[in-house]
């Protein structure tokens, strides 16, 4: 345990400064793609450490620490904050009108780069490269691409394993990890359908697209409960039908949103397959006039854990924090962008999550049976992690992560 120990120690030490960077970072969010701010302070702080800082995608910042020979470690965090009016009440809560860190990503940041300044401290502990990345425009699914294409690959020394993170609203304090698939795959796809517009008493003159839209929408109810297997997870959301603007007109067309979470992905293939046949069948069956369209966008990959690797990290989680704050946990029906990295370099990753809610408060929501009602969800205006323990928790679980691969063997 004398790794584990060591590395509790040093963390704590950290607190100092980034319990008011991460107040900093807070009270100054930033959208996908404009973390300007964000990303000149995470630069800064990565030099002055002694990393080699590069950046790509316009705002997204890496740091790469080499410390001799041994194997490749690449560490994300996300950097992008959400479209929301805060409603936390917090002295540092955000002074950007609409804008919020309701996902936690500032967090993220500064329990990445706490992990990254205790790893440039203690050098001696560990050979091999580490390297940060902070990653932007998560939350429209944008920034993990945009690094890559503007040669994130070829950039950086290719590593042999990668790690994420997330808090999440369950008790601080835990670390919930899991082998195969944590986060779902995310499409959101919108379809127009065509339709001819007549005058509202004139109906045998028109192609209705609302009529058209309506079965749309009762039609595809069927593709999860009866051409998925039972067992199989899927979620199939109609998320927006528009058609129209006035009650007397029969428009010409109708645009549906939908979006689409599985953990297979044939599945997804099948789903979207299902989708498309659904549409075109309806049109068919209407008379529509023209070819539906279909735009798919906000495309999440699949996360999935490597067995191996998740299960070498879950190992380090113990021993950091004993086994009773570790635990597996069931697959998240949330996405991410973080797996185009790791798949990019052919490597394997893990991902894991970590509780952000005051230990009794969450208890007691579970005792009571209230826990979607009393805790803030992330994406909530009230989501606000508690950053006492949830920043050094986070903090520890990204060194513990990266040292299972790059400690120094004892002896």
């Amino acid at each position: 345990m004398e790794l584990a120990n060591n590395t509790a120690e040093g963390i704590g030490q950290e607190l100092d400064w980034q319990v008011p960077f991460y107040e900093q970072l807070h009270r100054n969010p930033e959208l996908g793609l404009a973390e300007h701010q964000t990303s000149a302070a995470v630069a800064e702080k990565l030099a002055a450490w002694g990393f080699d800082v590069r950046h790509f995608g316009g705002t997204g910042v890496v740091g790469v620490l080499a410390n001799g020979t041994g194997p490749g470690v690449l560490a994300r965090a996300d950097m992008d904050a959400l479209p929301v009016t805060e409603a936390t009440g917090a002295s540092y809560a955000s002074a950007n009108a609409g804008v919020m860190h309701a996902c936690g990503h500032d967090m993220h940041v500064v329990a990445l780069l706490g992990a990254a300044k205790y790893l440039a401290d203690h050098r001696d502990a560990w050979r091999g490269t580490y390297t940060a990345l902070f990653q932007p425009a998560e939350e429209t699914a944008a920034g993990s691409q945009a690094m890559l294409d503007d040669g994130l690959a070829a950039g950086i020394p290719r590593p042999d394993v990668a790690l994420a993170q997330h808090v999440m609203p369950t008790e601080a304090g835990t670390i919930g990890t899991t082998p195969g698939p944590i986060l779902s795959a995310g499409d959101s796809v919108r379809i127009t359908v065509h339709g001819r517009g007549a005058h509202g008493s004139m109906p045998h003159k028109a192609v209705d697209p609302v009529v058209l839209a309506a079965s749309i929408v009762l039609r595809l109810q069927t593709v999860v409960s009866r051409e998925t297997m039972p067992g199989k997870f899927a979620v199939l959301t109609v998320g927006s039908l528009r058609a129209g603007a006035t009650a007397n007109i029969i428009p010409d067309r109708a645009e549906l949103l939908l979006n689409l979470r599985t953990y297979d992905v044939d599945l997804r293939a099948a789903i979207m397959a299902a989708i498309e046949r659904i549409v075109r069948g309806e049109c068919a069956a209407a008379g529509s006039p023209q070819e539906p369209e279909f735009e798919y966008y906000d495309q999440y990959p699949l996360t999935s854990n490597d067995p191996e690797a998740n299960a070498r990290v879950a190992a380090a989680f113990t021993q950091a924090f004993g086994a009773d704050a570790v635990y597996q946990t069931a697959p998240q029906t949330a996405s991410e962008d973080f797996s185009r990295i790791p798949d990019a370099f052919g490597i394997p990753y893990v991902y894991w999550v970590v509780g952000s809610v005051p230990p009794e408060t969450y208890r007691r929501a579970v005792a009571n049976g209230t826990v979607d009602a009393d805790i803030p969800a992330n994406h909530s205006p009230s989501f606000l992690p508690a950053v006492d323990p949830t920043l050094a928790v986070a903090t520890r679980a990204q060194a513990a992560a990266a040292l299972a691969y790059l400690a120094v063997p004892p002896g």
